[in-house]
């Protein structure tokens, strides 16, 4: 009986162990993995709806910073050579969902190429957008003084249109702005350049 009790003892032990263990590897997964996702707003650069990290693509790079750029996929260039912003709100600060039409609207960057491209939550190009995922500088119609409105959203649009895929229950997305070869001004002043609106006209 008493050669039971402690063995009981000891597997109880043991399993207090392990299950101590599988904690501490949980909280520093969740940790690293929200360590990784946050990385474009901390220490981060905001203009608008718009947010980037001045240190993408540059020497001063943190490992969760490195990681983040890995996981999102944006290879990124020197700050000089490409400057990346993301947005995941309006300009009202609503998250954006695909169960929304929105407008995205403004004036051409002062940079030698640009783009705009909508993602799933997953970080990849969102299914079901037939091709129509993004526009960029020499394929979206602009006005005379260089101005634009791009429609971002399941319905099918004429002319600048993103589409987010079908609303289906609305899903979280993102818009990444690319900016190449940016102009000096831009790039000594990430938060203070005028970025384009982002304005939520309707939802389903």
């Amino acid at each position: 009986m008493a050669a039971d009790r402690r063995n009981g003892n000891r597997i109880r032990h043991a399993m207090g162990v392990a299950a101590l263990l599988l904690c501490a590897i949980l909280v520093g997964v969740v940790t690293a993995v929200l360590g990784v996702r946050n990385q474009y707003t901390a220490g981060g650069v905001r203009s608008g709806s718009w947010q980037t990290n001045a240190n993408i693509g540059s020497g001063d790079a943190g490992p969760y910073l490195r990681a983040g750029v890995a996981v999102a996929g944006l290879l990124a260039l020197n700050a000089s050579e490409t400057i990346y912003y993301s947005a995941t709100a309006d300009d009202s600060g609503r998250a954006l969902s695909t169960s929304c039409q929105y407008r995205v609207e403004g004036t051409e960057p002062a940079t030698r190429w640009w783009s705009i491209t909508a993602y799933a939550d997953d970080n990849f190009l969102i299914r079901g957008s037939n091709g129509r995922y993004s526009v960029d500088k020499t394929s979206v119609e602009k006005g005379a003084d260089g101005s634009f409105a791009v429609r971002v959203g399941g319905e099918p649009r004429a002319g600048n249109w993103i589409s987010t895929g079908p609303p289906d229950g609305g899903h979280p997305f993102s818009l990444t702005l690319r900016l190449y070869n940016p102009d000096g001004s831009i790039v000594s002043d990430l938060g203070g350049v005028t970025l384009p609106k982002i304005v939520q006209e309707h939802c389903s």
